[in-house]
C-alpha cells in the first residue's frame, strides 16, 4: 500500500524555484542597499513606499519589454531587434503626433515584428542573424529619414499621461505592466496558442507533424514580441518627455536577463511570467542601489554580473535538487 505524500514536501516541491530565488535575491538587495543609506545618510529611504513605487514604476518600462521578449525566448529563440524597434516606434510615433501617435508607434512594432517572424520561419534564417539585420536596417533607415534627430521629439498629451500619471496613486506604467502581464499569462496558460509555444520550445518537428502549422505561431510570437517593445518605447519617450536615438538600447541584455534569471530555458519550451517579473524587479532594484552606494561604473559592471551569475547558479542547482 502506497504511503500518503507528506503535504510539506509536496509544498515544497511547488515552489517555483526561480521565483524563490529571485525574492530572495530582491531582500537581500534590499537590506544591503538599506544598511548603506542609514550607516551614510541617517535614514532607510530604500524601504519607503515612494521609493518602492518609484522602482515599479521603472521596471514597468523594462517589463513589458521583457514580457515580449519571453515569448520569443520560449520558441527557443531570440530578438535582437528591440533596441530599434523601441527607439524608431517612439521616434515614429511624436513625430506624426496628434491622435494616432499611439497606433502608429504600435503599428511600426507590429509591422517589424511580422517581419522578424517572416524571415525566421519562412526563410529560416537563425533568429539572432535575421534581427540583428533588421535592429541595423532599422537604425539606418531612421538616420536616414531624420537626418540624425528626431523631427520632433515631443511626446504627445496622452503618451505623457499614460508614462507619468496615476490611478489612485499607482503609476499607470504599473497597471499597464499588469495588464500586459495578464494577458500574457492567460494567453500562455489558458489558449492553444500559448501551448504550441511551449511545444514547439520543446521540439517544433514534432509539433509540425502533428498538423500545427508553426510558421505562424512564430509570426505571431516575433509579432507580440515587436509590439510590446513598441508599448515600451511609446512610454519611455513620455517619460523622458521626448524621443531618441539609441533610447531602446539599455533595454536589450536587462531585459533577456530578467526572462533568463526568472527561470525561463534560454533554449526554449519552459519558463513562467511570474518569474520575467521577479527577474525584472531584481535587476531594476540592483541597478538603483548601486547607483544610490554611488559606485564606479566599473564595479557596478562587476556587481552586476556576480549577482546574474550567482543568481542562474542558485536556479540551476535547485533544479537539479528538484530531479
Amino acid at each position: 500500500m502506497a504511503m500518503a505524500e507528506n503535504p510539506i514536501s509536496t509544498a515544497i516541491r511547488s515552489i517555483d524555484r526561480p521565483v524563490l530565488f529571485a525574492a530572495a535575491f530582491i531582500v537581500v538587495i534590499l537590506i544591503v542597499g538599506t544598511a548603506y543609506t542609514l550607516i551614510t545618510q541617517g535614514n532607510a529611504a530604500l524601504l519607503s513606499p515612494t521609493y518602492l513605487l518609484l522602482q515599479l514604476k521603472v521596471s514597468a518600462f523594462l517589463g513589458i519589454v521583457a514580457a515580449g521578449a519571453m515569448l520569443v525566448i520560449l520558441l527557443g529563440h531570440i530578438d535582437l531587434s528591440v533596441p530599434w524597434t523601441i527607439a524608431a516606434s517612439a521616434m515614429l510615433a511624436t513625430a506624426w503626433g496628434g491622435a494616432g501617435a499611439i497606433p502608429v508607434g504600435l503599428l511600426v512594432g507590429l509591422g517589424v515584428g511580422v517581419f522578424n517572424g517572416l524571415g525566421v520561419a519562412f526563410l529560416r534564417i537563425p533568429s539572432m542573424i535575421f534581427t540583428l539585420g533588421v535592429n541595423v536596417v532599422l537604425r539606418g533607415f531612421m538616420v536616414m529619414l531624420t537626418g540624425g534627430f528626431s523631427p520632433s521629439s515631443e511626446p504627445t498629451d496622452l503618451m505623457l499621461l499614460l508614462a507619468k500619471g496615476d490611478v489612485l496613486g499607482i503609476p499607470i506604467p504599473v497597471i499597464i505592466w499588469a495588464v500586459v502581464g495578464i494577458a500574457v499569462s492567460f494567453m500562455l496558460r489558458r489558449t492553444p496558442l500559448g501551448r504550441y509555444m511551449y511545444a514547439i520550445g520543446n521540439r517544433e518537428g514534432a509539433v509540425y507533424l502533428s498538423g500545427i502549422n508553426t510558421r505562424l505561431v512564430l509570426v505571431a510570437a516575433f509579432a507580440m514580441c515587436s509590439m510590446l517593445a513598441a508599448l515600451a518605447g511609446l512610454l519611455i519617450a513620455g517619460y523622458s518627455s521626448k524621443a531618441f536615438q539609441a533610447m531602446g538600447d539599455p533595454y536589450l541584455l536587462p531585459s533577456i536577463a530578467a526572462v533568463v534569471i526568472g527561470g525561463t530555458n534560454i533554449l526554449g519550451g519552459s519558463g513562467k511570467l511570474s518569474g520575467t517579473v521577479m527577474g525584472t524587479i531584481l535587476i531594476v532594484l540592483l541597478q538603483s542601489v548601486l547607483s544610490v552606494m554611488q559606485m564606479p561604473e566599473a564595479g557596478r559592471q562587476i556587481i552586476y554580473g556576480i549577482v546574474i551569475i550567482a543568481m542562474l547558479l542558485a536556479y540551476g542547482r535547485g533544479s537539479r535538487l528538484r530531479l
